[in-house]
Order: C-alpha cells, then sequence, then structure tokens
C-alpha cells in the first residue's frame, strides 16, 4: 500500500483529489494538509510515498516545504498557476495538473508515478527551490532552526555569508545555518536589493554605510549594523553599477 499526503489549501481542492483517488485500491490518503507547516509536518509524521501538492498557499508555500525536505518523496504538483511547470519539470517532479483538474488528466499522471513506483518505492524528487514567485524574486528565507521551522523576512538580513556547504544568515535576531550555496540564495533575492560584493558575502544595499580602501583593488564595507565585509573588484563593481557611483 502506498501512503498519500494531500497538501492544499482549498478544501475542494482536496476532496476532489480524493475522490479521483478513490479507484486506485493501491493507494491510501494518510493526511490532508490545508497549508506548507501542516504538510510538513504530516511528511515527517508518515514518510509517505506521494503528495499532491499546491505551489502558492499561505504561510508556507509548496517550494518552501519541498526546501525544507532533505529527501522529498515524489512530487504531483496541483495548481491554478502555469508559470512553475517548468522548473517543476526540470526538477523531476512526476507531473504538474493544472486546476480544474480532469479526470484524463489525473489519470495519466498517476499511470506515469505508478509505472516509477512499480521499479522504485518511491521517486525522489529534487529540492525544489524558489526563485520566480512574487514578482520574479523571494521576499523571504526559511530555515529549519533547532527543529523549528523559521522564515526571515528579507528586510531583517543583514547579510549572508558562505560557510563550506552553508549560508551564515545574519539578521537582527540572531544567525542561521541554511544548507545552500551562496549563488543560490543570491539568484532568489532581488538583485536591486542584494548584492554579492564578495565571492564569500551577499549584502542589502540598505545595510551599505561606508566603503573604504583596503588592499590592492579591494575594499571593506562598514555595514550599519556594525560588521565589516571584504568587497572585491568584481563587487566593487557591481555596487557602482547598481548605485551610480
Amino acid at each position: 500500500m502506498y501512503k498519500v499526503v494531500l497538501i492544499d489549501d482549498e478544501p475542494l481542492a482536496r476532496q476532489l483529489l480524493k475522490t479521483l483517488l478513490q479507484p486506485y485500491k493501491q493507494v491510501e490518503v494518510v493526511a490532508e494538509c490545508g497549508d506548507g507547516f501542516e504538510g510538513f509536518k504530516a511528511i515527517q509524521e508518515y514518510a509517505p510515498d506521494l503528495i499532491f501538492l499546491d505551489v502558492q498557499m499561505p504561510r508556507l508555500n509548496g517550494f518552501e516545504l519541498l526546501e525544507l525536505l532533505d529527501n522529498p518523496p515524489s512530487v504531483i504538483f496541483t495548481t491554478a498557476f502555469d508559470e512553475y511547470a517548468l522548473k517543476a519539470f526540470e526538477a523531476h517532479a512526476v507531473d504538474y495538473l493544472l486546476k480544474p483538474i480532469v479526470k484524463e488528466r489525473f489519470e495519466k499522471a498517476m499511470q506515469k508515478w505508478l509505472q516509477h513506483a512499480a521499479v522504485k518505492d518511491n521517486l525522489p524528487v529534487s529540492a525544489l527551490t524558489e526563485s520566480n514567485i512574487y514578482e520574479g524574486y523571494q521576499h523571504r528565507i526559511v530555515v529549519k532552526d533547532n527543529g523549528l521551522i523559521r522564515i526571515i523576512p528579507a528586510q531583517d538580513i543583514y547579510y549572508i555569508e558562505a560557510s563550506d556547504d552553508y549560508v551564515k544568515i545574519i539578521t537582527k535576531d540572531g544567525s542561521y545555518l541554511k544548507k545552500s550555496t551562496l549563488s543560490h540564495i543570491e539568484q532568489t533575492l532581488d538583485p536591486q536589493q542584494f548584492v554579492r560584493v564578495h565571492r564569500s558575502y551577499l549584502v542589502p544595499v540598505t545595510q551599505l554605510m561606508r566603503i573604504e580602501p583596503y588592499e590592492k583593488e579591494s575594499h571593506i564595507a562598514l555595514l550599519h549594523c556594525g560588521a565589516k565585509v571584504m568587497v572585491s573588484k568584481s563587487g566593487m563593481a557591481k555596487l557602482k553599477t547598481l548605485l551610480g557611483w
């Protein structure tokens, strides 16, 4: 028996999925979730083989949820928005169903997943990250902090530093580690607001207080939070272009 979790903030959408799943006796819906936080807890508790996942939900959206999972289950997206389809398929999602979901299209998605499941207990999906939501850029970063989920608004970030296989996000409330690369974080944040001033530092423009020469062609940026970060030659060029120096 395969375990399935439904994650969608629309009760009618979840009910439709349950109805469409009834003919599939080899699957069992073990949980229904109305938002990403509930979905995360259900996945941790039930370790499902397949999840049906909406993209835009309150509190925690579908991409943010997947980003929190070390080994995501197979995913079939269910959403009213078609602009996320390419990202989903590039990350090897099983399928992408547009609402309103029709029976014939649903059956094709299920057959595709069952073929994979017949070979393997589940089809892991690479962690999906959100880079084209909310007018194209993230306005927050989601991290796991001592078992808790913490949402960090972009305006609360002092700077972000590379730290081996992680990034360290320094905020007014403290610092947090997130398993990611600085390059990835850079791509998800608004380039008009955050600048990669050095291979190890990403800084919000609003934090820049003063930039001083350091050695050779490098500089040091003094931030309003009191920190000092290195600015490389290429980082300085980015700042000059962005700020019109």
